[in-house]
C-alpha cells in the first residue's frame, strides 16, 4: 500500500507536467498558402506613388498589450527594411498611379518576457500571420494578397523572449523583402511557412 501512495505521488505529478508540456507547445496557427505566395497581378514599379501603411492587428487580437507590442515591432522592423528604397521610387516623375499595400496581423499568438520567465518552453510557441493588401488607389482592385507566416520554438523558452522577439524581426524583413523583391517585377515570393 505504501508502494502505492509514493508510485501515486511521484507519477501523478509527473504526468500532469508531461500534459502542460505539450498542451503549452500547442499551436494551431498555420499558413494557408503554401511555401510561395504567386505573383502579384502587376509590378508594384508601375505606379510612381507607393504608400505601405502601418500594420494592424486583427480585431479579435487587439486585447492583448504584449500582441499590440508585437506589432509595433513589426512595424519598426518593415520601416527599418523599406527605409532606404520606398522615398527612393515615390520621387519619380508621377504617372498618376498610387499604390497602397495595407498589412493586416491576420492571427498571432505572441508570448511576452513576463510569460517566459514564468513558465518557459510550458507557455509554448509563438507565432503570426500577415495577410497584405495591395490596392491601386484609382481603381479600388486588389492587385495582390500575400501571406506571410512566422513561428518561434516552445523549446528555446529558457532564452528570455529573445526567440519570440527574432520572430518579429524576421515577420517585418520577410514582407519587406517581399514589396522590394515585387517592385521591378512581379515574381511573387516566399510566405515564410515551413508546413
Amino acid at each position: 500500500m505504501q508502494v502505492f501512495v509514493y508510485a501515486h505521488r511521484v507519477m501523478f505529478p509527473a504526468a500532469l507536467a508531461a500534459l502542460l508540456l505539450l498542451g503549452g507547445c500547442a499551436n494551431n496557427l498555420k499558413a494557408t498558402a503554401h511555401l510561395t505566395n504567386p505573383p502579384p497581378s502587376e509590378a508594384y514599379s508601375n505606379f510612381s506613388r507607393i504608400e505601405v501603411k502601418a500594420a494592424t492587428l486583427a480585431p479579435a487580437f487587439s486585447n492583448d498589450g504584449a500582441n499590440q507590442k508585437a506589432v509595433e515591432r513589426i512595424n519598426a522592423n518593415l520601416n527599418k527594411r523599406l527605409e532606404g528604397v520606398l522615398p527612393e521610387w515615390n520621387k519619380r516623375p508621377t504617372n498618376g498611379r498610387r499604390l497602397i499595400i495595407e498589412p493586416v496581423v491576420s492571427e498571432i499568438r505572441f508570448i511576452g518576457v513576463g510569460a517566459r520567465l514564468f513558465a518557459g518552453p510550458l507557455a509554448g510557441s509563438s507565432s503570426v500571420k500577415v495577410d497584405v493588401k495591395v490596392i491601386d488607389a484609382s481603381t479600388g482592385k486588389v492587385i495582390d494578397n500575400p501571406e506571410f507566416y512566422q513561428r518561434s520554438s516552445a523549446g528555446s523558452g529558457f532564452a528570455l523572449g529573445v526567440a519570440d522577439n527574432m520572430m518579429l524581426v524576421r515577420m517585418g524583413e520577410l514582407v519587406g523583402d517581399y514589396i522590394i523583391r515585387n517592385y521591378p517585377k512581379a515574381v511573387g515570393g516566399k510566405t515564410g511557412s515551413t508546413d
